[in-house]
């Protein structure tokens, strides 16, 4: 970090609390700066606790998706996620949602197709284990940040 406290993309986080490693503070730091007042917060509260509804539901959904081992759903559900989880800089979920859209498309990780469908549900179910738990830590990060503020 530079000696003023601006990261490399010019945007202050020096007034913002270390949020750990699964949150790219630049990217959510954007958002917090759409907010009328720091005291206040209510516009970037209400995108990351939508967010948190959005995520829970979608949760819900891969559950029964890989119950009835339907990688299509998954591979959508999973870009969805991904997407909504990168703006706001939750880079762990990311790039777990990324992992499930591959499974989903029965790639692997490197975009090579897999032609095995159980082994791709089996990818999966691992790592909806993970983002599962990510998504957990993050919440609780995020939710102290929201009632510290």
């Amino acid at each position: 970090m530079a000696a003023n406290d601006q990261n490399d993309d010019g945007h202050d986080t020096s007034n913002l609390p270390d949020l750990g490693d699964a949150i790219d503070i630049v990217t959510f730091s954007q958002i917090l700066e759409m907010d009328d007042s720091e005291d206040d917060r209510e516009f970037s509260k209400s995108i990351v606790f939508g967010f948190f509804e959005q995520a829970e539901e979608t949760f819900e959904k891969m559950d029964t998706a890989l119950e009835s081992q339907n990688l299509d759903e998954l591979y959508r559900l999973g870009h969805f996620l991904k997407g909504s989880s990168a703006t706001l800089g939750l880079t762990k979920v990311k790039d777990s949602c990324e992992k499930i859209q591959r499974y989903g498309k029965k790639e692997n990780l490197d975009g090579s197709p897999e032609k095995d469908e159980a082994l791709c549900l089996s990818r999966i179910t691992e790592t909806l284990k993970t983002v599962k738990a990510e998504y957990a830590d993050v919440e609780q990060t995020l939710k102290n940040f929201f009632n510290s503020t």
